[in-house]
C-alpha cells in the first residue's frame, strides 16, 4: 500500500473549486477545537490569540490537583508548537515560552513538586525562551527577561540542580544588548 503524504492531499486539493475548499475548511473548523484555535490565531481573530494556548499550557503545567488532574509537559509544549505553526510570530512565541516557565516553576514552587522529567522540561523551555526573547527588540525583551529572572529566583530550591542550571543559562543569555 502506498504511504499517504501531503503530496497526495495537495493534488486532491488542487481539484477543488473555491466553494468546495471553503466547505472543507468549514468542516475542519467544526471537527476539532485545536483546528478552530489554529485558524483563529492564523487569521488574527479574537482579542487575544495567545489566550487559548495559555489556557492549554496552564491546564497541563498547573493542573487542579484536587480534581486529580495530572501534568503533561509534552501537551503544554504542543500548544506552543501549534502556535508556532499557525502564526509563529516571535513576540507571541516568546510570550508563550515565558508563560510556560512561569507556570511550571510556580506549580513546583507552590506545591513542592519534585518531578525530575518535569523540571528538566522547564530547564529546556527556559533556555528556548531566553533564545527567542533575545532576538526581540530591546523594548520587548526587557519585560520577558525580568519574568524569566523571577522564574530563576523561585527555582533556586528545586532539586536536581535546577537552580544552578537556570542561573547558568540566565548568565549566558542575559547580556541583553547582544
Amino acid at each position: 500500500m502506498t504511504k499517504l503524504t501531503w503530496t497526495y492531499v495537495k493534488a486532491k486539493l488542487a481539484t477543488l473549486d473555491r466553494t468546495e475548499l471553503l466547505g472543507l475548511v468549514r468542516d475542519l473548523y467544526a471537527a476539532d477545537k485545536e483546528n478552530r484555535t489554529f485558524l483563529h490565531a492564523r487569521f488574527g481573530l479574537g482579542e487575544d490569540v495567545l489566550e487559548p494556548y495559555k489556557q492549554t499550557i496552564e491546564r497541563w503545567l498547573w493542573p487542579d490537583v484536587i480534581r486529580n488532574q495530572n501534568t503533561s509537559a509534552t501537551k503544554a509544549k504542543q500548544a506552543i508548537a501549534s502556535y508556532q505553526k499557525s502564526v509563529g510570530e516571535p513576540a507571541g512565541l516568546a510570550e508563550l515560552m515565558v508563560f510556560y516557565c512561569e507556570q511550571a516553576a510556580g506549580f513546583c514552587h507552590d506545591l513542592g513538586i519534585d518531578d525530575e522529567a518535569y523540571l528538566a522540561a522547564l530547564v529546556r523551555m527556559f533556555e528556548q525562551a531566553l533564545r527567542v526573547a533575545r532576538t526581540l527588540p530591546v523594548s520587548n525583551r526587557e519585560a520577558l527577561f525580568d519574568r524569566l529572572d523571577h522564574v530563576r529566583g523561585i527555582s533556586q530550591d528545586f532539586g536536581y540542580g535546577i537552580g544552578d542550571d537556570l542561573d547558568s543559562l540566565f548568565a549566558e543569555y542575559s547580556n541583553r544588548d547582544g
